[in-house]
């Protein structure tokens, strides 16, 4: 497995500090830099409030690929039915460029009916309407030109200035409870990000999303396995544990999480990512 990140969005936000974690984690052989998002706090979106300090992800992802050279970047999640498709195409063609190719678009479609409707979007299509922008985004960067006739996307004769290093971008979706989400992680998915622990209901998911990825004609390993665990509790045998419960799925990528624990300085998080990596990483 691949072993990456989960960037502290709520306990970490000075740019010298962002640079110094960035840089650090890329140092001690982090593969992947993730983060989540929310534009628009809410109340009923609880921890993700207005009282809460959070970067925005894709200016935060051209920001480390300034400071890096190595590590890719991963959303996980962006809120995709929240944005506008080409827009969000565009700047994830834009970080792919800036950072050499290390690029992958990870998206999902929300769970916050206020969040949305602050974001001027109809809480209620966004699973029809992810699809449309998935297929488009593709598309775009693909191709210098083309016309494009969608429910909610109506383009002529038009294209990105800048065409991404990687043709396409990989797409991760995060999600999968109920059987509509998993059929189109399957059919649509180059990598699902799963979240909690590798427990048995995350082999059925598995199960469902390779059943979904043969009858979409697909391989049934076309779509990729993104594991999580957190760092924040246990030890490193309680890590060795999990990361090897990831491996036993078949997740090919395993991101650590040292967020949400009370650490307020950037060499503590580093600290914890050093341990797994050092007592961890090599008896998986």
């Amino acid at each position: 497995m691949e072993y990456g990140i989960a960037f502290p969005s709520m306990d970490i936000t000075d740019p010298g500090a962002i640079r110094e974690f960035a840089q650090g984690a890329e140092a001690l052989g982090y593969k992947q830099l993730s983060t989540l998002e929310h534009t628009l706090g809410v109340r009923s979106s609880e921890p993700y409030s207005p009282d809460v300090t959070m970067h925005e992800p894709m200016v935060l992802f051209g920001f480390m690929a300034a400071v890096t050279k190595t590590i890719r970047f991963s959303n996980s999640i962006l809120i995709l039915p929240q944005r506008q498709a080409v827009l969000v195409a565009r700047q994830a063609a834009e970080i792919d460029v800036l950072s050499g190719g290390r690029m992958t678009l990870g998206i999902g479609i929300g769970s916050n009916a206020d969040e949305a409707a602050g974001m001027g979007t109809d809480y209620h299509t966004r699973g029809a309407r992810v699809e449309e922008q998935i297929e488009l985004m593709r598309l775009l960067w693909t191709q210098r030109e083309l016309s494009f006739h969608g429910k909610w996307h109506d383009i002529v004769d038009g294209g990105l200035m800048l065409l991404p290093v990687q043709q396409p971008i990989p797409v991760f979706m995060g999600g999968g409870h109920g059987p509509k989400p998993l059929e189109r992680i399957g059919r649509l998915a180059d990598g699902w990000i799963a979240l909690g622990s590798a427990g048995p209901n995350v082999s059925t998911q598995i199960v469902a999303i390779k059943e979904s990825s043969v009858a979409a004609g697909r391989d049934a390993d076309a779509v990729a396995i993104q594991g999580r665990t957190s760092l924040v509790t246990g030890s490193p045998e309680d890590w060795i544990e999990s990361a090897q419960g990831w491996q036993n799925l078949g997740a090919s990528h395993l991101v650590v999480n040292t967020g949400r624990g009370g650490l307020t300085e950037v060499g503590q998080h580093l600290e914890l990512a050093e341990r797994f990596m050092n007592d961890a990483a090599p008896k998986v």
